[in-house]
């Protein structure tokens, strides 16, 4: 992480024990622990959530990428239906041309 090796730790540990004294050291060097292993597990559950945030925006963008697909297939789907009705319909009776129920063609009676 520091690239720190063991002739600084060395002189750090030294300088620590004038310092601080050596009664004191112990209960410094454990305080020293307990604080880096807070930072630690702090730094891995940031990491942790940033890595299932990726995954989560990974599986959103396949899952858009497949509805669109869907939606694509069903469109042609449903225009090919509808070419194959209009062939299979007789030629006079054309279903999307037929008069609508309450429209003015649909009330005029032949006299």
């Amino acid at each position: 992480m520091f690239d720190i090796g063991f002739a600084e730790l060395l002189i750090i540990g030294v300088v620590a024990l004038f310092v601080i004294g050596p009664e004191r050291l112990p209960e410094a060097i454990r305080t020293a622990s307990i604080w880096l292993s807070r930072i630690r597990r702090g730094f891995n559950e940031i990491k942790q959530e940033v890595q299932q945030e990726l995954h989560n925006d990974s599986v959103m963008q396949e899952l858009r990428k497949a509805g669109e697909g869907l939606k694509k297939d069903t469109e042609s789907i449903g225009s090919d239906l509808k070419n194959a009705a209009e062939s299979l319909a007789p030629p006079g009776n054309n279903p999307a041309s037929a008069a609508k129920p309450g429209s003015d063609t649909a009330q005029k009676k032949p006299e």
